[in-house]
């Protein structure tokens, strides 16, 4: 932009001196010119950004999502979108599913899939539960040159910067100990550092799921954190714990939000499954949802009930004990006034 602006000051400057001696004609004759400012949404870069990225979302395909803008923003300003897909109307929701992609910047296949997966909601849903989809947690690491990074761009690994009751005593010692401080497992100075992380547990706590879908790729199983029993199979993905880890989702949504997280390792963080096997994974995940999501419902249901017992039993405990104090100072004041 600059280099065309100083090529047309070479050019009128020239001009301007010629006609230094020539009187010029009034403004008020000189036609409007109108100037048109392309506005691009935040949403539109972003994803001009995945087309130029992926080789299996291309610009359009992103764009056609009609994703929504949120107060997050990555480390270095990109968006956070999400995808909704609300209650339909006349239609009771089983609960609330929120799925996310990317956290990873190098699991390629975990955003593409992401998206395979909100074009079959885009024609098929129907309301049985309430969609929320996070595509890209960590826009910066998929976007890094001259390639993609796990860790975001502060070279943090999100997934464990989460504030796990044993991020404090475990987090640092774990990575130094048993990663030898590998950069790409590096959990952060502190929990919850990073403004990812905190934007997605400000999204879990408005949102309130009953179960969180993480994608991930390319250990080729399906992990399980939390209660309820977890899926055996989705597709060709069988089930295989990790074990948890200090700051990762699994261990924060199990431990510390007691809910079910279900991680799909996809084979290839390059290469994509098949049509089919995306349709396998995704009919065996709705399935697996609607036998226990209506468990965990009822379940968080129970926990708030008891929740509230005890804080009326504690407000009931309290009103007790200060009844005494005030029939005395009741009393004080009685003799005083006789």
């Amino acid at each position: 932009m600059s280099s065309q602006v100083s090529a047309e000051t070479n050019k009128v400057i020239p001009a301007l001196k010629q006609a230094s001696s020539t009187q010029l004609p009034s403004t008020q004759s000189l036609p409007s010119v109108k100037t048109q400012v392309s506005k691009v949404s935040p949403v539109d870069k972003l994803c001009k950004e995945i087309g130029n990225t992926l080789g299996s979302v291309n610009t359009k395909q992103c764009i056609r999502m009609n994703m929504q803008t949120t107060e997050g923003l990555s480390v270095q300003d990109r968006p956070l979108a999400i995808k909704e897909y609300a209650p339909v109307e006349g239609v009771e929701p089983l609960g609330r599913v929120l799925v996310m992609g990317g956290i990873h910047g190098d699991e390629y296949s975990s955003v593409s899939l992401m998206f395979r997966w909100m074009e079959t909601l885009n024609k098929y849903h129907s309301g049985v539960f309430h969609w929320q989809m996070v595509p890209l947690l960590n826009p910066d690491g998929l976007m890094k040159q001259p390639k993609a990074t796990r860790q975001n761009a502060n070279g943090v690994d999100l997934n464990r910067n989460f504030p796990t009751f044993d991020w404090g005593d475990l987090a640092q010692k774990y990575w130094v100990t048993k990663t030898y401080k590998n950069p790409r497992r590096y959990p952060g100075p502190v929990a919850a550092s990073e403004p990812e992380t905190i934007w997605f547990m400000k999204q879990i706590q408005a949102f309130q799921p009953e179960v969180i879908i993480a994608v991930h790729a390319p250990h080729r199983l399906v992990d399980f954190d939390g209660p309820r029993q977890p899926p055996v199979k989705l597709g060709q993905l069988e089930l295989r714990r990790l074990g948890t880890y200090p700051g990762s989702l699994g261990n924060y949504g199990a431990h510390s939000l007691l809910l079910p997280v279900v991680t799909v390792e996809l084979a290839s963080a390059g290469i994509m499954p098949s049509k089919k096997e995306i349709r396998g994974m995704w009919m065996d995940l709705v399935r697996w949802l609607k036998t226990e999501v209506p468990k965990q419902r009822q379940a968080i249901l129970e926990r708030q009930k008891r929740i509230d017992a005890e804080k009326a039993r504690r407000v009931q405990e309290t009103a007790q004990i200060n009844e005494p104090k005030e029939l005395v100072i009741t009393a004080a004041k009685t003799v005083q006034e006789s």
